[in-house]
């Protein structure tokens, strides 16, 4: 019996070493986040701007020792996220200009190698959009802000499309969004989101014109949820559930379950609602392994302890930096959102 396993062990041994010598490939695990992290103002002011509301002189009082706090306060969660490694690629939205995200990184995080993305936003308070993103992962190949047109010519914060390429000259495209509110109510609101849906969509079309099976990552606060016109119906992101995906369909949107389940990043009226999305080309998610891929089940809301609120009344909700006028202290109105991918980083001969 011994001397049939030792020939069996032997004749498998043979076959392994007689494989034809290929690549081995292997890859990063690249952790993707998006947070909007609520009213982050420098404490001068913009003459250009509306941003009096965030002045040391205005009712909030908005001094040097609370913008230090929220430095402070978004560098904490930055950090844990991604096992206390930050994530290799991050969203944001409501930041005032780049110096903010500027001190937010020379304060609490000079080590990670972050680069800093923006371009300012046309919009009235002057908040807009920012990317962070990992300089020993990535590099940066281009930036264009990508205007979104409302029927009444309001200006609202750009669209960023970034275009980052890894090792081995993988290329991805990541589209940040702060989509228009829903002041005045949903329905009334919806055509301005439907525009920035428009827009994104004629974008992405672009993209995939020029190569079919390039990987995007869109993410952002799309005040509108997976469900609602503008994501399901225009820009024609479809539900994801891992295993069982239709790739006919170009765009899915990771969100999608975790909001199925009752999840979400932001509470209204003591309704969750999910806002804060990622969403994927059908190049990052079909199999074999690709490139550039999602993790399949690795998008998830992230809220430590310290981030959430505790009350009878708002338990459970993120704890921002102010109820109303009332300096809480807290990180933000929203829940960060991040999922996690596989890029290649090379090949070696074995």
């Amino acid at each position: 019996m011994k001397t049939k396993l030792f020939l069996l062990a032997l004749c498998l041994t043979l076959l392994t070493t007689m494989q034809p010598k290929t690549y081995a490939q292997s890859y990063d695990t690249v952790t993707v986040a998006f947070w909007n992290v609520e009213n982050f103002f420098d404490t001068l002011d913009n003459k250009a701007k509306n941003d009096e509301e965030f002045l040391p002189g205005a009712k909030k009082q908005w001094g040097s020792e609370r913008y230090l706090t929220k430095i402070q306060h978004l560098g904490q969660a930055v950090k844990e996220m991604n096992a206390k490694r930050g994530p290799d690629i991050l969203g944001m939205a409501e930041i005032e200009n780049k110096a903010v995200v500027e001190d937010l990184v020379k304060a609490q995080f000079p080590e990670m190698k972050y680069e800093i993305v923006h371009i300012q936003s046309p919009d009235e308070r002057g908040i807009s959009t920012a990317m962070l993103f990992r300089t020993s992962i990535f590099k940066l190949v281009s930036v264009v802000g990508d205007t979104i047109h409302l029927s009444d010519n309001h200006p609202t914060r750009l669209i960023l499309h970034v275009i980052l390429q890894g090792k081995n000259k993988v290329k991805v495209h990541v589209f940040v969004n702060h989509w228009p509110s829903r002041l005045g109510g949903e329905e009334k609101s919806e055509g301005n989101r439907i525009a920035a849906a428009k827009e994104l969509r004629k974008n992405v079309d672009a993209v995939l014109t020029a190569d079919a099976n390039a990987a995007i990552v869109i993410m952002g606060d799309f005040n509108d949820e997976p469900d609602n016109n503008s994501i399901k119906n225009e820009l024609k992101a479809e539900q994801f559930i891992c295993d069982s995906a239709n790739y006919s369909y170009s765009l899915h949107n990771l969100a999608w379950q975790k909001k199925r389940n009752g999840e979400g990043t932001l509470k209204y009226r003591n309704q969750w609602n999910m806002l804060d999305q990622i969403i994927v080309s059908s190049s990052v998610l079909k199999t074999p392994q690709k490139a550039f891929s999602y993790i399949c089940n690795s998008f998830q809301v992230f809220k430590a302890d310290y981030m959430i609120e505790h009350g009878e009344k708002y338990e459970g909700s993120p704890l921002p930096t102010y109820g109303g006028s009332k300096y809480l202290g807290g990180y933000s109105d929203h829940f960060p959102v991040l999922a996690k991918f596989l890029l290649e980083k090379g090949k070696t001969k074995k």
